[in-house]
Order: structure tokens, then sequence, then C-alpha cells
């Protein structure tokens, strides 16, 4: 169990003294804000920054690794610490270093059961999966990465190990297409899809994209088939190009789209 600090007048969001009022000097913010009409709160992009440093396979993360990540000061990076701790969201392990604490799945299965997308999703991939031979998956936007939500493997043993929780990065692959064209939603300018990309992200990968809508025509993310360029070439793209598309329109059909 673990007790939400009590907020006053002389601590911020995360229950840590509000150094501004104690200082004339201007504090830099992680981050610079672009220019809009609203500004974060520095000492929550601190802690964020943090909570976000850490990486899929750590067991743990220790204190110089985490300030190495971040750019923050040892000082800062505990202090920062102490809050998400009292949350629930990282934990101090006996040698001193941190791991994520279970408040951290909560949130992750929030995320993921908010639209019920589980449930909609995972029968699409395995059907995908068994009818196409090739791995299913569905990837939503992170800014500039893209994030493996679900994921069927291939029957073949021939396959790119890549497991939901993964993030890659928003390049020029079918899946980042998708993603990047549909993020203003379907009223996007239309384009032929699925789109087929070969060897961009690995060169020893290809995959198809389509995009998955929701409610009011807002974009839920890419659902797209990939394998190894020596199977998964543009002719068998062209041949399972008709199963993604449907598969697409089915989705988001089931999702309210």
């Amino acid at each position: 169990m673990y007790t939400v600090p009590k907020w006053s007048p002389d601590r911020g969001l995360f229950g840590i003294e509000d150094v501004a009022k104690k200082s004339s000097k201007p504090r830099k913010t992680v981050k610079p804000e672009k220019s809009s009409g609203l500004k974060g709160v520095s000492a929550v992009d601190r802690a964020l920054s943090i909570l976000t440093a850490f990486q899929r396979g750590d067991s743990e993360v220790s204190l110089a690794e985490l300030t190495k990540r971040t750019g923050l000061v040892k000082t800062t990076v505990m202090r920062m610490a102490l809050s998400l701790e009292s949350f629930g969201l990282i934990r101090r392990v006996d040698d001193g270093g941190y791991r994520l604490d279970a408040e951290v799945m909560r949130l992750a299965a929030c995320y993921q059961h908010a639209f019920g997308l589980a449930d909609h999703v995972t029968p699409v991939l395995e059907q995908l999966a068994r009818s196409t031979g090739e791995t299913a998956s569905f990837y939503t936007r992170r800014g500039e990465q893209r994030l493996c939500l679900f994921r069927v493997e291939s029957a073949n043993q021939i396959r790119m190990h890549v497991q939901p929780g993964d993030l890659r990065p928003m390049d020029k692959s079918a899946i980042a297409q998708v993603l990047r064209h549909f993020d203003r939603g379907r009223a996007a300018a239309a384009i032929e899809t699925p789109i087929f990309t070969s060897g961009v992200t690995d060169p020893h990968s290809a995959a198809l994209a389509t995009p998955v809508f929701g409610p009011s025509g807002a974009l839920l993310g890419a659902l797209a088939l990939s394998g190894p360029v020596t199977r998964l070439t543009a002719a068998r793209a062209d041949e399972i190009r008709p199963q993604l598309r449907t598969a697409g329109v089915d989705l988001t059909t089931a999702c309210g789209g």
C-alpha cells in the first residue's frame, strides 16, 4: 500500500517543495516548450523524464544510469524518485538502483482496456497471422516513436523479434507512414492503403500497414503484417493486401469508427 502525499501551497504536484519560490534564479524546463498558450510544469517534466527513461529489458536501473539517460543531476533524480515512489510508480532496490513498481502495470492495463482494444484487436491479429503466414501487429503513435501494442507471431520460424511494449522509430516504414499520415484522423488526404515498404527500419524486414479508426474518425492505430524481405515480397504483398484492407475496415467498424 502507498499513500498519496497531501498537497500544500508550499509543495508542488509531486509533494516537492517549490524551489522557484525560494530562489530568484530562473529554472529551465527539461524540454523546450513549443509556442502555445499553455506551458508545462518543470518539476513534473523532470519526474516524468525519469519514469520514461526505463526501457524494455531493464530489471533495474542504477542512479548513475538514470542520470545519464535523463541528463539530470543525481540529487534531482533522487528527489524526483522519492515522489515517484510515493505514487507506487518506481521502487528503490537494496543496491540503490530503481525498478518500475506495480502502479505502472495498473496504468498499462487501464490504457489497454480504456477502448476495449484487446478484445477487438487480438482476434483480428490471430486470424491474419493464420491466413497469411506473416506476423500481425497493431501499433499506436507515441510522439516520434511508434509503440507495438499487440502482436501475434507468424508460425514460420523466420520472423522479426519485436514484442508488445517495444518502441520503434517514426521512420519511413509502412507502419510509421500510416500513423503519421492519418494522425489527424480519417479526414486526412486520401492515399492508397495498405502501404507496403521493404528494408526500411531493418534491411531484412518488410511490412504492409493500414489504418484503423475509432469514434469520430479518430486514428486508433496501424494494423500491420510483417515478415522477412525474402518472403514478404512486393508480389506477395499484393496477394495479401485485400485481406489486410478488409481486416482494417472490419476492425474500424468494431471499434465504432
